[in-house]
């Protein structure tokens, strides 16, 4: 199903491959990324990052592991020292700032959801482990096999596809208030530092579209995120596409924190990369149910018990995560197979 509009002025109608950017969705995709890396033998989810990626290896982070980092264990959900607005999409900056930065908790002892940061801590140890990046990769094994509109970095030649996100408000501003504590600063640059990095102001331009930021900036259509989903609901494989042997995304799938979450303020739990189910914030019905929700309600997940897979995008800011829109549609979809 669409409907609706590609953009807030309401010129342009809302079509069937209509892309359009979709968050934290992406978050999911790239855990998919990772598992392939594991089925191929590049890298281990017990892998050391700093054997890997020496720079990183310092201020506690040496024991941290690939598992750690698709779990929200690094400590790392932000960067403390305020960075030039738009240091985002320039990748070097980002895994620098990260591998010198010191862990707002113990390495590994907890977990927070690492809002902006996921897709650079766990896209700089693929690109180290494979010498592709995030976006090469979804490219070449997942989009192309499966014929799916699912773009990290996208060309310019799909700019005219995409839908304009309408976003609320102002961005922040460049400076942090003074007086924070070092909690509220955390909370605060996890989403604003650098200035844009959760993409307002800049989430429309052509730099953001064409910048890679696998947390944040993954562009896609429904039907895209419904067909990987599809396989990974089928134990990895679809329609003659092996996407994932069963094995590996067995373990994908297996639960890596639990419990209360320091960024976020309440109970969240991951698997490796994937959300997966709680009693309040699920997938549905069925506790096999795993994927990842986006900003404003964009979401992507499978249900292996009835064998389908489930992609929703949208391009107008609400509630994070689940809300009305997509628990209603969700909400139909259960009741066409009951």
């Amino acid at each position: 199903m669409w409907g609706g509009f590609a953009d807030p002025a309401r010129t342009r109608a809302w079509d069937e491959n209509q892309l359009v950017n979709a968050f934290s969705v992406g978050k999911g995709v790239t855990a998919v990324v990772a598992a392939q890396c594991v089925a191929r033998g590049e890298i281990t989810y017990d892998t050391l990052i700093s054997s890997l990626w020496p720079e990183f290896g310092h201020h506690g982070k040496e024991v941290l592991t690939f598992r750690d980092l698709l779990g929200h264990r690094a400590g790392l959900p932000a960067v403390r020292n305020r960075l030039a607005p738009g240091s985002m999409m320039q990748w070097s900056t980002m895994t620098d700032a990260l591998a010198s930065e010191k862990p707002w908790w113990e390495p590994g002892m907890a977990h927070g959801y690492h809002v902006n940061t996921f897709g650079f801590l766990v896209g700089e140890v693929i690109r180290r482990a494979t010498g592709l990046t995030v976006g090469q990769l979804i490219a070449r094994d997942i989009a192309t096999p499966l014929n799916a509109d699912i773009f990290l970095g996208a060309d310019p030649s799909l700019h005219s596809r995409m839908a304009d996100f309408e976003w609320p408000g102002d961005p922040m501003p460049e400076e942090e208030p003074a007086g924070m504590s070092d909690e509220q600063l955390m909370q605060l640059n996890t989403y604003y530092n650098p200035s844009g990095l959760s993409g307002a102001g800049v989430v429309n331009s052509p730099e953001w579209r064409s910048a890679e930021m696998p947390s944040t900036n993954m562009h896609a259509s429904a039907r895209g995120v419904a067909s990987l989903y599809t396989a990974l609901a089928h134990g990895g494989s679809f329609a003659d596409v092996e996407i994932l042997p069963t094995t590996v995304l067995n373990e994908a799938i297996t639960e890596v924190s639990r419990g209360d979450d320091v960024v976020l303020g309440r109970v969240s739990r991951f698997a490796h990369g994937f959300q997966i189910p709680l009693p309040e914030r699920g997938f549905g019905p069925n506790p096999k149910a795993f994927g990842h929700f986006g900003a404003g309600g964009s979401v992507g997940f499978c249900d292996p018990v009835t064998k389908v897979g489930f992609g929703y995008v949208m391009n107008q800011m609400g509630p994070r995560w689940q809300n009305p829109r997509n628990k209603a549609l969700i909400e139909a979809l259960y009741n066409c197979l009951s």
